[in-house]
């Protein structure tokens, strides 16, 4: 008999026990104390502006508030609140610039609104979730990532409807001088949100491909193109057109029709497209936004958008630039499906939405690493894979249940984690209240009917800046670069094609011309790579993406590496350039060849 002692298995942990789903004592306790509901967290530092005449004095910095730590019942609501003011704009943006590029009705527009916020807050739930599925993967990352509709997916929708107007596939009224609109095309809609539900496959199907694969094959360089070339597109798309008096066919001052004066000729004080008042008024909500953070409390600087918003319309309502109408024809309360659209494939828009998912997940990836970063929790190993690995399944299945909820597809909000760094809350509470007080708004109509009363030029104002901090995201994401040679010839290839297609957006109008009676299959086929080659974003992330991965790394040359004292590395290149550039004289044939004459060091 066999009596050898075999090595002894490592001692496990203890199981922890089983939290309880509600604990009736602690929430007695917390809603009947005062410390339940205040706990020592400092309020009057949250909510004390920072006034020019006022003396600065330090304070003790609020306590850190960690995912599950015991937070007060107060402080919960108010950073729920703030994450949810935070999100606001974002969530209402793309729901009115929709309804204005189909020329929607008042009521199809507020309900818009109201799906969009009732959605995200649903969802929202559901990416801060972590639940356990199998194996080592989740759904949700377990953090406070909360989504809004996708600003990537705008871009691609104004090419898709574009191509739906030109293709007969939307009315176009001609009016009685002649001149043609766009009709009310709630269908072009429904294309999009069935197209949106077919293509979120793609991004459940990633979320199981190892993080560092996806790193690999989408990392800052093509990230960081992408996310810059949104935010201009946007902003010369949307933001400044609205800025001047409307985005729809008064920004192209037609001399006759409903649109000769914007936002047409039926607004209360309706004016030419760039009048000066217009420009003023987005300007006060453009300044207001710059004064807020300057001078605001932490809590009101992370709300400065909506600020702007509530300056500006008192100022655009006190001069009479307000339609009321659609407060009054908005209903109280309001649900999902009160309005529902036919929901169908765009065949041409299938390759440019799979491509608007897949710069999703390259958002979420930046995004989620940001958040656990602000909540000071791994950044790395198996449970920050983990959370990515959830946060796009999350986003997938979010991408299909949206459209379901008549929305658009959902990304993760990166401004939110602003938020958590200023309030020093990462509890996931916090959260839960701002999904509420989302829900919350959503319900009650009138709300949407106020944000849809709000004036372009108003809104304009608002939106410029929030697509410029989209493009100042693209360009942090940019700065982890090394900026080596191979590097700008990615960058200057992929923004050859971005910027040339922004500026001059009928580039690709002509391409397929030549192209006697192609099929309804070909057509399609072709009218998909249009919308890609039309829309800024797609066009240099598809070339960054290309380039990224048939170009070979550069290789350091190791000996031309040099190491002070300070123990910087210091490249004899870089030097011999920065000389010549300042000082070609003094550049001579031994600083040809930097192995025969090696630089010495700055110290």
């Amino acid at each position: 008999m066999d009596t050898t002692v075999g090595t002894q298995p490592e001692p496990t942990e203890a199981p922890q026990p089983r939290r309880p789903i509600f604990d009736l004592e602690k929430t007695v306790h917390k809603v009947t104390t005062r410390d339940g509901w205040l706990g020592d967290y400092d309020f009057a530092w949250l909510c004390t502006p920072v006034l020019p005449w006022m003396k600065t004095k330090k304070s003790r910095a609020p306590p850190f508030y960690a995912l599950d730590a015991d937070l007060p019942l107060l402080l919960a609501i108010v950073c729920g609140f703030q994450h949810a003011l935070a999100m606001l704009a974002g969530l209402i943006t793309p729901p009115i610039i929709f309804a204005s590029a189909l020329s929607l009705d008042g009521k199809l527009s507020a309900y818009m609104i109201s799906a969009s916020l009732i959605s995200c807050g649903i969802l929202s739930l559901v990416q801060m979730s972590r639940i356990h599925l199998f194996g080592r993967f989740y759904l949700g990352t377990g953090l406070i990532t909360v989504v809004g509709t996708s600003f990537a997916t705008l871009s691609t929708a104004f090419s898709i409807f574009t191509a739906m107007y030109k293709n007969g596939t939307c009315p176009m009224i001609t009016n009685a001088d002649g001149t043609t609109a766009r009709g009310p095309c709630p269908d072009a809609y429904g294309y999009l949100l069935g197209t949106s539900m077919v293509c979120s496959f793609l991004n459940m199907g990633l979320s199981f491909v190892p993080p560092r694969i996806l790193k690999r094959i989408f990392p800052p360089i093509v990230t960081g193109t992408v996310i810059v070339m949104i935010g201009a597109s946007l902003i010369g798309e949307s933001g400044v057109l609205n800025w001047g008096g409307g985005s729809n066919d008064c920004h192209n001052r037609p001399e006759t029709g409903i649109f000769q004066l914007c936002p047409t000729i039926f607004a209360p004080k309706p004016l030419p497209w760039g009048s000066p008042e217009f420009i003023g008024l987005g300007f006060l909500s453009f300044v207001t936004i710059i004064l807020t953070d300057i001078f605001a409390s932490p809590f009101l600087k992370n709300a400065s958008i909506i600020v702007g918003l509530v300056v500006g319309c008192i100022v655009a309502g006190a001069a009479g630039y307000i339609d009321g109408s659609s407060i009054k024809t908005a209903p109280a309360i309001t649900f999902l499906w009160v309005h529902t659209f036919k929901i169908r494939v765009y065949g041409p828009a299938v390759l440019p939405m799979l491509a608007v998912y897949i710069s999703l997940a390259m958002e979420a990836i930046g995004d989620i690493a940001a958040s656990a970063e602000a909540s000071r929790v791994a950044v790395d190993g198996l449970e920050f894979d983990s959370r990515i690995q959830g946060g796009v399944l999350a986003d997938g299945i979010g991408g299909f249940l949206s459209a379901c909820f008549t929305n658009a597809p959902l990304s993760i909000f990166a401004q939110n984690n602003g938020v958590i760094v200023i309030t020093r809350c990462a509890n996931r509470s916090a959260g839960r209240w701002c999904c509420f007080f989302l829900i919350l708004f959503g319900i009650l109509g009138k709300i949407s009917g106020v944000f849809l009363a709000i004036p372009n030029s108003v809104l304009g104002g608002v939106t410029t800046f929030l697509f410029a901090s989209v493009m100042t995201s693209g360009m942090r994401v940019l700065t982890y670069l090394k900026w080596n040679r191979r590097d700008r010839f990615i960058l200057a290839a992929a923004l050859s094609f971005g910027v040339g297609n922004l500026l001059v957006p009928e580039w690709y109008g002509h391409l397929f011309d030549g192209v006697d009676n192609p099929s309804a299959g070909l057509q399609g086929f072709l009218d998909s790579i249009t919308i890609i080659l039309e829309t800024p974003f797609l066009s240099a992330g598809l070339i960054a993406l290309i380039l990224n991965l048939i170009l070979p790394a550069e290789e350091v040359m190791q000996s031309n590496i040099v190491v002070h004292e300070g123990g910087d590395e210091v490249d004899p290149e870089a030097q011999i350039a920065e000389r010549a550039h300042d000082d070609p004289e003094s550049i001579d044939e031994k600083d040809r060849d930097v192995k025969k004459a090696p630089i010495e060091p700055v110290h």
